[in-house]
C-alpha cells in the first residue's frame, strides 16, 4: 500500500470564531443521529425540537445523551433545556425520511407558548410514564427520565449534556423483521451532516463490515510483503485481508492484475476468493 501525501489544514479553538469552529466540527463529525425531543414545561405547555448532538451510551442502565447547545449568536438557551430543568422528563423520537421536513420545520424558533406539534403537522400521543407526549409518526419513541444535566460552559455554543434513563420504548411494528428486531432497511433513518446537509441511512448508503474475529485476525504486520506494498490494494482492502485467523499457504503475487482481481472480490465480500486470487 502506497501512502498518499496529504496537505493538512490545522485549526485551533480560540484562533477562529466559535461559528467557524462550529462549522468545522459539524461537518467533520457526521453523520449524527437526530433526537427529536418532546418536552413540557411545569404548566404543561408542549415543545418539540430536533437535536443532532445525540447518541446512546449504555444499555445497562439504558442511557441516552443529547445536548441542546446555547445559541452561538446571542448566547440564549433553548426551550427544550429550560423545560427539562423544570420537569426532568423527555421523549426522544427518531427522525426518518417520512418526517424529516417536519422535524426541520419544528426546529424553527417559535415563541415559548407555541406547540411545534401543531406547527409541524405531527400527532401527539400520550406517553405511558412521562408527561411529554410522543410523536405518533416517529417509528421509535423513547420515554425517558432525566438523571442529570451537565453544563459545558456559559458562552454561546456551549453544550448541555442531558443524561436520560430509558423508561419505555415504543416501536412501530412495521419496522420489525421476522425475528422481532428493528430492521435498518425498514427504518429509513436520516442523519445530520454539516450546514444544511442531511444523509439517508438506507438504500445504497448501507453496507456491512464483518466484525473482527474473536480469535484475533492476523493484522497488517503478518501480511506478505508483496501484498502489504501493493499499489492497488488500499488500507481498507488490506484490513479485510488481515481479518483472518490464518493466512493461506502459497507464494503471493506482486502482479497488479492479480491485486486488481483480489480488490474486486473484496468489494463483493468474497474474502477467501480474494486470498486465492493473490496466490501465484
Amino acid at each position: 500500500m502506497i501512502k498518499p501525501h496529504y496537505k493538512i489544514k490545522t485549526v485551533a479553538p480560540g484562533e477562529v470564531s466559535t461559528q467557524e469552529l462550529h462549522g468545522y466540527l459539524l461537518s467533520a463529525v457526521a453523520p449524527r443521529p437526530i433526537a427529536f425531543a418532546s418536552t413540557v414545561d411545569k404548566e404543561g405547555n408542549v415543545n418539540l425540537s430536533p437535536f443532532s448532538f445525540f447518541n446512546v451510551f449504555s444499555a445497562n442502565p439504558p442511557t441516552l445523551i443529547f445536548s441542546p447547545a446555547r445559541r452561538v449568536r446571542n448566547n440564549t438557551t433553548k426551550h427544550t433545556l429550560e423545560n427539562i430543568l423544570e420537569t426532568k422528563e423527555v421523549v426522544i423520537n427518531v427522525v426518518t425520511e417520512e418526517i424529516v421536513h417536519q422535524a426541520s420545520l419544528a426546529s424553527t424558533e417559535y415563541a415559548e407558548d407555541v406547540n411545534e406539534f401543531i406547527k409541524a403537522g405531527l400527532t401527539e400521543v400520550k406517553s405511558d410514564i412521562v408527561a411529554p407526549p410522543r410523536v405518533l409518526e416517529s417509528k421509535v419513541s423513547i420515554e425517558c427520565k432525566v438523571n442529570e444535566v451537565i453544563s459545558l460552559g456559559n458562552e454561546g455554543g456551549a453544550g448541555n449534556l442531558i443524561i436520560c434513563e430509558v423508561l419505555k420504548v415504543h416501536i412501530h411494528e412495521e419496522v420489525l423483521d421476522e425475528d422481532g428486531r428493528i430492521s435498518t432497511e425498514r427504518m429509513k433513518l436520516v442523519a445530520r451532516m454539516g450546514g444544511s446537509w442531511y444523509c439517508k441511512a438506507f438504500g445504497d448508503a448501507l453496507f456491512q463490515i464483518p466484525k473482527p474475529l474473536q480469535t484475533l485476525g492476523v493484522g497488517f504486520d503478518h501480511l506478505p510483503k508483496d501484498i502489504l506494498k501493493s499499489e492497488v490494494l488500499t488500507g481498507n482492502d488490506l484490513a479485510q485481508l488481515a481479518n483472518v485467523e490464518e493466512i493461506p499457504n502459497g507464494v503471493y503475487s506482486a502482479d497488479v492484475h492479480d491485486h486488481a482481481r483480489a480488490k474486486q472480490l473484496l468489494n463483493n465480500g468474497k474474502l477467501e476468493e480474494a486470498w486465492q486470487a493473490l496466490i501465484r
